[in-house]
């Protein structure tokens, strides 16, 4: 896996999603689970953030955070599909029969 910029998350359990704070406020990545597989459903911005590369970079972080718990990623976002098809090396986190 590439090297990515380390940035703080909070796995908040109760709220079901991913979060880190940026100056102008929280971005979430919202999820469900079912078995050992993590649904990425929602991605939460504050108002007027563009910051495409750091969403990506959150995403890097959220997927090392998924592989160390040995889960399959689900994407059901377009945007976190589209992140996959720049990123393939994420591939292998993919359940089996999902194509992108």
């Amino acid at each position: 896996m590439e090297l990515t910029a380390k940035m703080e998350i909070k796995d908040n359990a109760f709220a079901r999603q991913f979060e880190t704070v940026v100056e102008t406020g929280t971005i979430s990545v919202e999820y469900s689970f079912q078995e050992k597989k993590i649904f990425l459903t929602k991605i939460n911005t504050p108002e007027h953030f563009e910051d495409e590369e750091f969403i990506s970079n959150f995403l890097k972080n959220i997927m090392e955070i998924a592989t160390e718990r040995k889960l399959k990623v689900v994407p059901i976002l377009p945007k976190i599909v589209v992140f996959f098809k720049k990123n393939p090396i994420y591939k292998e986190l993919l359940p089996p029969g999902i194509r992108l």
